[in-house]
This record gives structure tokens, C-alpha cells and sequence, in this order.
């Protein structure tokens, strides 16, 4: 099975001697920069590597590939990584010693071997987020603080639906997102749905097959200038069609997102999903 990847890419399948884990986890992304590791910042992938190295008493650090890349103060509660290690290597009891390693901010909820063929990005089908807000200036529990944004104005759910379904579809999402050299902004938003939860809360339910740097906040940003009334529905659709970034005034906080779920493929079409998702990120990036 072979499966062409940039230079310097991981490696889409385990090597000779070495199994595939999946770990299933979740964070409160309070604390952190964001999944990726970067120097000198506190990240997820840099605190769930350090730990993976010292439970397997490795020499060398290990190398995590995730399912969905979160931003700075984003949370999880269904994120999905793989590993690479050593076939050698014990797994008794490797959930509870790396949730002992770990800073109660991360918890580690299953781990299994994974079929070969499974990659935690490539195979990956769509990604599932949710995003809450409480409206029209009430007080906040202070319980819910760390997952929960605030607005002033009063949103109304009616409008929040049909302006969010505006955009649903395959789409250059350019207006909103962040840009990254040599990425794509193409994406095929799936559902993007608005309700008020039994706690009051403004809830939304967002699903793409992928998302690029800071759509989610945008796109729930956008809606909100519909919401409480400063645009129509219809103006969403003209900053969709001219490609022009928004205002970063329409970014919402991050405290709100949360990455509940990636789907993936059954066994069996886990290689094919992958091929699929490599190609095109290949052909766009050329």
C-alpha cells in the first residue's frame, strides 16, 4: 500500500516493526496555544507527546498526527490522534498512566490498536463542532464560563437558521478564514444548524469534511451580524461569493467552540478515504 505524501510528512502508514495506536481524548483548551506544538508554548500535541515518550520510556520523542487541529483556547471532547511505536512496546494499562502523566486538563478516554490503513487526518470523513452563547446581556454561570461565549443583543434562532443555511454546500470559505500560505479554503459544509438549549444557551452544530484556520468563529461571527439585526441574511451570501476576509471584529471568542466528533470510514475503505484526501490536498496545493 503505498500513499504519496509531501516531503517531510509523517508517514501515512506504520513502518516495519511499529503498530498504529488510536487515541481517543479531550482537553480544555484554556490553557493552550492550540494543538500544534510550537516552541516555547504550552500546546496539547507537545503535553500528549511528552507524556507518550516518558509512559513508553522512549529516547527519541514521538510523532502524533490529529484528527482535527484545534486553535489557541478551543476545547475537545472527541478529538482522535495516532501514534506510531514500537511493536515492542507494553500497552498494559497506558490510558490510566498517561492520564497520571497528564495535567487534568487532558484526559485520555480509549486506546486501541488501530487497522493499518487508519490516519487520523487523511481518513478522517468530516469534523463535528459546537458552539455555544449566551445572548442578550444575561449573566453567565461562572460554571460555564470556560465553554460558553457571551453577546449583548438578543439573537433570534429563527433568523440565525436561515442565514446559516445560506451557506451550506461546497464553497470557497475564503472571507472566512485566516490566510495560510499554500492552503485551501475550499470546503463542503455539511450542517450548520442554530437551537436554544435547556440551559438558555444559543447552541449551534457545525459539520464540514474539513476546516481551515478560524472558520468556525468566523462563520459564527457572520451569523450573529444577521441575528441582532445589523445586516440581512442575503449580505452572507455577497461575503461568501466576494472572497474578501471579514471584518475581525465578526471573529468570535474561542471559549465557545468546542470539537465534539471526527467520523471516519469503516475499515475497509479507511485506505481509500485517505488516498481520496491526500489527492486533493495534493492537486490544490500545486
Amino acid at each position: 500500500m503505498q500513499i504519496s505524501l509531501m516531503h517531510n510528512e509523517p508517514p501515512a502508514l506504520p513502518g516495519r516493526g511499529f503498530i498504529r495506536l488510536r487515541i481517543d481524548l479531550s482537553y480544555d483548551g484554556t490553557m493552550f496555544a492550540g494543538w500544534a506544538s510550537q516552541p516555547k508554548l504550552r500546546t496539547v500535541q507537545g503535553e500528549v507527546e511528552k507524556a507518550l515518550q516518558i509512559a513508553f520510556h522512549l529516547k527519541e520523542p514521538v510523532n502524533t498526527i490529529v484528527g482535527g487541529r484545534t486553535d489557541a483556547g478551543v476545547h475537545a471532547r472527541g478529538q482522535v490522534i495516532h501514534v506510531d511505536i514500537p511493536e515492542s512496546v507494553s500497552l498494559d494499562d497506558l490510558a490510566y498512566k498517561l492520564n497520571r502523566i497528564l495535567d487534568e486538563d487532558v484526559r485520555i478516554h480509549a486506546i486501541s490498536i488501530a487497522p493499518e490503513a487508519f490516519h487520523a487526518r487523511f481518513s478522517a470523513l468530516r469534523r463535528y463542532y459546537r458552539y455555544k452563547i449566551l445572548d442578550a446581556n444575561k449573566v453567565l454561570d461562572p460554571l460555564s464560563r470556560i465553554d460558553v461565549a457571551t453577546w449583548y443583543r438578543p439573537l433570534d434562532v429563527d433568523v440565525m437558521n436561515k442565514t446559516s443555511a445560506l451557506l451550506l454546500g461546497e464553497h470557497d470559505f475564503a472571507a472566512f478564514c485566516k490566510f495560510r500560505e499554500g492552503g485551501t479554503t475550499v470546503r463542503r459544509l455539511e450542517k450548520y444548524e442554530w437551537k436554544r438549549n435547556s440551559h438558555g444557551y444559543l447552541e449551534a452544530e457545525i459539520v464540514a469534511d474539513a476546516f481551515c484556520y478560524s472558520m468556525v468563529r468566523n462563520l459564527v461571527g457572520a451569523v450573529v451580524c444577521v441575528a441582532d439585526g445589523r445586516f440581512d441574511p442575503e449580505w452572507i451570501v455577497g461575503v461568501l461569493n466576494n472572497k474578501e476576509r471579514v471584518s475581525d471584529s465578526l471573529v468570535f471568542p474561542a471559549r465557545g467552540l468546542t470539537l465534539f466528533q471526527v467520523d471516519y470510514p469503516s475499515n475497509a475503505e479507511l485506505l481509500e478515504r485517505a488516498k481520496v484526501t491526500i489527492a486533493r490536498r495534493n492537486e490544490e496545493n500545486n
